[in-house]
């Protein structure tokens, strides 16, 4: 039997996994059916400034796990309003702080989940830390390396995690597979891995700091950060060489200082390579937020992911394509992998282990889209 097709997440798939599908890529929010690991009360968690809609989608994958949202804060009613909507018909007892401080000063919060402005995620999870509770930060963590140096040595004195939502493959099916695939040597040693991250901007939806690259880190520290964090698992290297980068702003004058195309290459310090390509020029036509996709080669064989849509044939995402010695694979993941991240991640907040990340392997993602960015060549309009 070659690797595969030896026992995979498809092989005794989970419980069926429906995805939340939408034309904004703020908003959109992956589900799954729950899976909890542990039981009701053993796990209370809390959202802290809902800046980007990624909230939503850190709050299903960890309440679906089996964690209590208990409360919720932000500074704008609205935005709380709009979260409770969502949540409390399953939470009857979730409640809005009056401060960040309320929920910090609660000793049965384990963790706090934050989606804030990426300038503010840093020291937002600085004082989450602090006050003893572990930190789910939506990605990008940070928006300089100085934020990084302090996170790092906030880990190590206070023994508290600091954890990311890098969400384009602990939120996908398709990726999550090509994981397990990438491990179990389907294509044996992983040479160069290739990822595409276009966005849909939906100009008028956006609020101002998204614009402001001192507020958002520029756009390969935002949404760059999922292609470095693919490339450090997906080649297995624990770090790498920033050999190119390069941004511009092609198509948004009245916003200069804003960032729609991006580009780098990395050397990984094992051998593998890597290229990656965001931009914000999701055309209208597209049924989904974005087309990305994920290029995998191996001595043995490579693997593509077409992530959210499958575009002329299938407007359903989680397609795997896997080519090797024996011949040509069209997997359908969709339902059959699930999101065990999240379980994961609880068991490692209550156990103090590393198995749904490590925290080097968080920070080292980070460090790199940081280095990328701060390194860039400012390409002509």
């Amino acid at each position: 039997m070659s690797p595969a097709n030896a026992a995979s997440p498809l092989s005794t798939p989970t419980a069926p996994v429906s995805t939340f599908t939408c034309a904004d890529g703020a908003n959109y929010a992956p589900q799954g059916k729950p899976n909890p690991v542990v039981k009701a009360g053993e796990f209370a968690i809390a959202a802290a400034f809902l800046d980007h809609g990624h909230i939503n989608g850190q709050c299903n994958g960890l309440t679906e796990a089996g964690a209590d949202l208990k409360w919720v804060f932000d500074p704008d009613a609205k935005k709380v309003a709009d979260f409770l909507a969502m949540f409390q018909p399953k939470f009857p007892a979730l409640k809005a702080a009056r401060s960040y401080d309320e929920i910090l000063n609660d000793p049965t919060v384990k963790l706090v989940a934050s989606a804030a402005v990426p300038s503010e995620r840093g020291p937002t999870g600085l004082r989450a830390m602090a006050a003893g509770k572990d930190y789910f930060a939506d990605k990008p963590p940070f928006t300089t390396l100085a934020q990084l140096d302090d996170a790092r040595h906030a880990v190590a004195t206070t023994g508290r995690k600091y954890m990311v939502y890098y969400s384009e493959r602990l939120h996908n099916e398709s990726a999550m597979h090509a994981t397990d695939l990438v491990r179990q040597g389907a294509i044996g040693r992983v040479l160069q891995v290739l990822g595409l991250g276009p966005h849909r901007e939906s100009p008028g939806t956006r609020p101002a700091w998204f614009y402001d690259p001192v507020r958002y880190g520029g756009i390969l520290c935002d949404i760059g950060s999922h292609q470095f964090e693919q490339f450090l698992t997906y080649a297995g290297a624990t770090d790498a060489t920033i050999m190119h980068a390069a941004v511009a702003n092609h198509a948004h004058p009245t916003t200069p200082a804003f960032e729609d195309f991006g580009e780098a290459s990395l050397l990984g310090n094992n051998g593998a390579t890597n290229y990656i390509r965001v931009d914000w020029f999701t055309p209208p036509g597209l049924s989904i937020w974005g087309d990305g996709r994920t290029f995998i080669l191996g001595e043995k064989g490579y693997i593509e992911l077409r992530k959210y849509v499958d575009i002329g044939r299938d407007q359903t995402g989680n397609h795997v394509y896997l080519v090797d010695n024996k011949g040509e694979q069209h997997i359908e993941t969709n339902g059959k992998v699930g999101f065990r991240f999240f379980g994961e991640l609880i068991l490692d907040c209550l156990n103090r282990t590393e198995k749904a990340m490590t925290q080097a392997h968080a920070f080292k993602a980070a460090e790199l889209c940081l280095k990328a960015q701060a390194t860039a060549w400012r390409l002509p309009a």
